[in-house]
């Protein structure tokens, strides 16, 4: 009988390991006998279960999920919906999770200030990485007929800070649908691919062709053998293979999924402990809303059987609110979907596809969405959030996407990479398709903003401070904080109790103010400790003027650790959890 590559793979490196059930998405075992470790891909290796009353499923914030979970939906359409936690938010939501984002209504009573959303920004010297080498310049695998597309490319794949080795690593794609290579960086903007010993004398790490791939460095995981795992949808069948690595050098085989389209990805959900694979759906399949995502989760990345159409929830597409190119008018689709724990919300990267037009490859962009159950998104903005060039002959001209783990946080800014592709003008064709990167200030996805007054002020008229003010929270913290960007102007904040009345002496009257640009200021009162209300459910105000305002939070120190998730990492974090402060 004859043994397909993957699986002949997989018995040579388990040679001296012990070998569980064979069957296809069963579970394994592999030892590393240099190191005298077992990876044993029969059990679950990350977090404890979620405590949660029988029966019940309540989330960090509050949102009780509904039975069953994930919603089954056999189908969508084009009609906008939005997350049932806005319109039934919990009667009191925790805070302890994360720096708390104003992205939508879910943890506002009352505004009066305005919202603004804000898209990242191509820094200057783009792209960050460009084909270099002979097999991302000229790879074996050419298309009879078509010139050749170079490629150095997030294709997802993922960039993740390792605090193991201090540097920021990147899986790409060398090749046009080619191998999966590894490159390292120090600062996130200059790259060097290492030589490594999968391939002697090149950066590849996966020596298999493939099309659209995610990697992921699992902080959870507590066998070191399977610290990073990797879907691939391989050139040579339709489903998602599963690989785990203790190195993101070297890959074992652990299975595979279900049916897949080629784009399919997959993501941890942190705040439900939780892997989500993220199904493309054939647009000939549905072809109302074209290309969609269907979902499917499961408790362990390994041990979950290959699932069914049947089985997989249809979950997200784009809607009525997803406006045509003005060249084009051909409905968008949903291309991509990219997902992260990022502080207290889950941060989703859309890609948008508008069609093929003729004499351009794919401008496909990103738009931004959130989500706080991990299943229903809420989209502030239909705007690009990282577009497409429209100028002929630069990097990015067509086909932008994102990468996986979606951004990292580099000291006040957030660093997001996606690939580009330049085209060639006159066809459909990739042309040369390289790396860059965007950026955007930290939790700066959305501000709640109180511009400067258009007109003097009449005199006699005392005008004050527009304000913002919080349902009815809880925490069990100490030390308050905003991410805040005053021109000239303040905020003060005072702290109400459930019937809004205020709590002396929280008042904005003895609040310290804040002047200051920071991304991390303590907001204090004179002659009070904000500890002494833990654990009672209280609002807060903040009195804004002349300034935005981005997020706040509750800290159990002075040093302005959040608690919350940091999507990819950064420098100035050992793991998912933000425990350091400003």
């Amino acid at each position: 009988m004859a043994v397909n590559p993957e699986r002949r793979a997989f018995l040579k490196l388990a040679a001296g390991g012990a070998i569980g059930a064979a069957a296809a998405g069963a579970a394994y075992a592999l030892k590393d006998p240099a190191r005298g470790l077992y990876l044993d891909l029969t059990r679950p290796h990350f977090g404890s279960p979620i405590e949660n009353p029988i029966g019940r499923e309540v989330l960090y914030n509050g949102i009780e999920l509904p039975s069953p979970w994930p919603p089954f939906r056999r189908e969508l359409d084009r009609d906008v919906s939005f997350p049932p936690y806005l319109t039934r938010p919990p009667d009191v939501i925790p805070i302890d999770v994360g720096r708390q984002l104003f992205v939508d209504e879910f943890l506002i009573e009352e505004c009066e200030l305005d919202r603004a959303s804000h898209a990242a920004s191509y820094i200057e010297g783009n792209p960050v990485l460009q084909p270099a080498t002979l097999w991302e310049r000229k790879p074996e695998e050419q298309r009879p007929g078509v010139a050749p597309s170079p490629t150095a490319m997030p294709f997802s794949d993922g960039v993740w800070f390792d605090p193991e080795s201090h540097q920021l690593k990147m899986w790409y794609t060398g090749g046009y649908n080619g191998r999966t290579c590894l490159a390292v960086s120090d600062d996130g903007v200059t790259w060097t691919r290492p030589m490594l010993d999968v391939v002697p004398g090149t950066n590849i790490v996966f020596d298999r062709l493939r099309d659209s791939s995610t990697v992921w460095l699992d902080h959870e995981e507590r066998n070191p053998l399977m610290r990073y795992k990797m879907m691939v949808f391989l050139q040579s069948g339709r489903r998602l293979h599963r690989y785990v690595s203790p190195d993101g050098v070297h890959w074992h085989p652990a299975g595979f999924g279900g049916p897949s389209g080629d784009r399919s990805t997959f993501f941890f959900n942190a705040f439900r402990k939780v892997w989500v694979y993220n199904i493309r759906e054939s647009q000939e399949l549905q072809r109302y809303v074209g290309r969609h995502r269907r979902y499917i989760e499961a408790r362990d990345f390994c041990t979950l059987t290959p699932w069914t159409n049947d089985e997989a929830t249809a979950w997200v597409a784009a809607d009525e609110l997803d406006r045509p190119r003005v060249d084009m008018r051909v409905p968008p689709e949903l291309y991509n979907l990219d997902c992260v724990a990022y502080e207290s919300v889950l941060l989703g990267l859309f890609t948008i596809f508008y069609g093929d037009p003729p004499g351009r490859e794919k401008p496909n962009q990103l738009e931004v969405g959130f989500s706080r159950d991990g299943f229903h998104w809420s989209r502030p903005s239909r705007a690009p959030f990282i577009g497409v060039s429209e100028h002929r002959g630069d990097w990015n001209w067509a086909n932008v996407q994102s990468a996986g783990g979606c951004c990292l946080v580099m000291g006040d800014r957030l660093y997001f990479y996606v690939s580009g592709r330049a085209g060639v003008p006159g066809t459909g064709e990739p042309g040369v398709c390289s790396t860059g990167l965007a950026t955007l200030r930290r939790d700066g996805f959305v501000s709640l903003d109180a511009p400067p007054e258009p007109m003097p002020r009449r005199p006699g008229i005392v005008s004050r401070p527009r304000s913002i003010t919080t349902r009815p929270v809880r925490f069990t913290g100490s030390s308050a904080f905003v991410n805040v960007d005053l021109d000239g102007g303040e905020l003060r904040a005072e702290v109400l109790d459930r019937g809004g009345r205020v709590l002396e002496p929280f008042s904005a009257a003895h609040s310290v103010p804040v002047r200051q640009d920071s991304t991390c200021a303590a907001v204090n009162w004179s002659g009070a400790s904000l500890g002494d209300l833990t654990g009672q459910d209280v609002r807060f105000r903040f009195y804004l003027e002349r300034g935005r305002l981005y997020s706040f939070w509750v800290s159990p120190t002075e040093r302005g650790e959040s608690r919350g998730y940091v999507a990819a990492g950064g420098p100035a974090f050992a793991g998912p959890i933000d425990t350091s402060g400003g």
